[in-house]
Parts: structure tokens; sequence; C-alpha cells
């Protein structure tokens, strides 16, 4: 009985809806006096990859932070107008911002492993979800494992410490730990610009299977990078989003001359 319970609250605290579209509505954002994004009106679609490009400064990875709601952790952010996740708006009160951060999966620049062993990292988010059922963890864990490309490598070292591994692995260990909460969308914050050329094919790799399963947006610098593995392009520019359409479109026949300056890499 005790099994049973355990597993039904498991599921019961990771399971969810799944996510159907992820919109920005007239959102404005201000760090004090300085106005960061103005105006950014944005829908993406369920299981697709959205990169955002633009020159460093333009207002990207504040939009990206935007949906797990991270830039509330910064003093004196003000932001106006509406985000929403399968129509609903996650900046209204009666949403639970741990909630939302269970549903939303956050990547970063640079590797951030725990130092704890590759399992542990793996497993943290169940556990800090109260989740204690030994084969039901040993499951998920062996799950995300495989979904982040990283199982074959670390099957056999599960117990040694997340800190003996490459940077690359490292890297596939912090998207397999937000996987193993079973977030719908997945944030990725340039996860690939600290990594070497054979590692970053990894990612990007990973980047086009998991859209099976996730919707991802990604900030990147990396032009050749947004065109291999996105399917919508978004160029940002001094807090405003100039453009987005199809990757195909935006690198082939932009509508404004300041995305094809960008791209052809006249200024950035």
């Amino acid at each position: 009985m005790r099994f049973v319970d355990t597993l039904a609250k498991s599921t019961k605290q990771i399971k969810h809806q799944n996510m159907f579209k992820i919109e920005s509505k007239d959102v404005h954002l201000h760090y004090g006096a300085f106005h960061a994004l103005k105006g950014i009106n944005m829908s993406i679609e369920k299981n697709t990859v959205t990169a955002l490009i633009g020159p460093s400064g333009c207002g990207k990875s504040t939009f990206l932070r935007l949906f797990n709601r991270m830039n509330d952790l910064i003093d004196d952010v003000r932001i106006e107008g509406k985000c929403l996740i399968d129509g609903k708006d996650i900046y209204s009160k009666e949403v639970k911002i741990d909630d939302l951060r269970k549903r939303v999966g956050m990547v970063f620049q640079k590797p951030n492993p725990f130092p704890k062993t590759i399992f542990e990292n793996v497993a943290y988010g169940l556990r800090v979800n109260g989740i204690s059922h030994k084969s039901f963890i040993e499951e998920r864990v062996e799950r995300s494992l495989k979904q982040a490309a990283l199982w074959d490598e670390v099957k056999d070292k599960l117990k040694k410490s997340a800190m003996a591994l490459s940077g690359g692995q490292q890297q596939r260990l912090c998207i397999a730990r937000a996987l193993a909460i079973e977030p719908s969308v997945l944030l990725m914050d340039e996860p690939a610009s600290a990594l070497d050329p054979i590692s970053t094919a990894k990612i990007e790799e990973l980047i086009y299977e998991l859209k099976n399963d996730f919707t991802i947006i990604i900030v990147t610098h990396n032009m050749q990078q947004a065109g291999r593995i996105s399917d919508t392009t978004a160029f940002f520019y001094l807090g405003e989003l100039v453009e987005v359409d199809s990757t195909k479109k935006i690198f082939t026949n932009p509508n404004d001359t300041r995305t094809q300056n960008y791209i052809t890499g006249r200024f950035g």
C-alpha cells in the first residue's frame, strides 16, 4: 500500500497538462530606469525549437527568463503585459513560482552540476519534490540520462562525482537534471557556448531530438547553430523584437534590413 501511495503522490506532483503554446503580449520590462524589453509580442508553438538571436544586451536572455520568472530575483524589476503558457498568465497572483519552475526547465550557459554523484544530480529535483520511492527514482534517472544522450557514457559510474565529467558531459547531465521532473518547456541560455565543437554537436543533436517531447527556447550567438537546430528564429535589437519568422525565412529573406545586417555580420 505504501508503494502505491508513494507512486500516486509522485505522479500527481510531477504530471501536468501538456502546454500547447507560449505567448508574450505587449511585454515591457524595466530594470530600474532602464527599459530592457519594449512591447514584445510573440507566440511559440508546442514541440518546436525557437532561437532568440541578437547582439549582446539586446534583451534576448531577459526575454527567455520571463518564462520561469527568474527576472523576479533581480532587484527593482518591473514587468508589464502578459506572459501566457497554455493560456494562463504565469505572472498572476494565483501562480506558485515553485510549481511553474517544475514545468519550465532551465539550462544555463555554463554547466552547473552539484557537488554530488551523477545519480544524485539527476535525482535531486525528484527528492526536493518529496519523491522517495527508490525504484521510481532509479527509473526516472535512467530515462532522463537516456533522453540527454548520456546514459551509455555514465551507466557504470553513477556513484562517481559529477565534477569528474567533461564539460560537454556536465552540460548533458544538467539537461538530464532538468528533464527528470518532466517539464513541458525547456529554456536554454547559450547551452553550448562554453563547449568544444564535438560537445557542441552533441548538444545540438540532442536539442533536435528533444523537441519531440518538449517545447524549447534557446538563446544563441551562433548563427549557424540557430540555422541548424531551430524551427523559428526571433531577432532582438535594443530591447525590441525586430522580427520573428521561420528560421529559413529569417536567414534567406528577412523583412527588416537590421536583421539582414546582423545575420550577415555587418554588426553585432
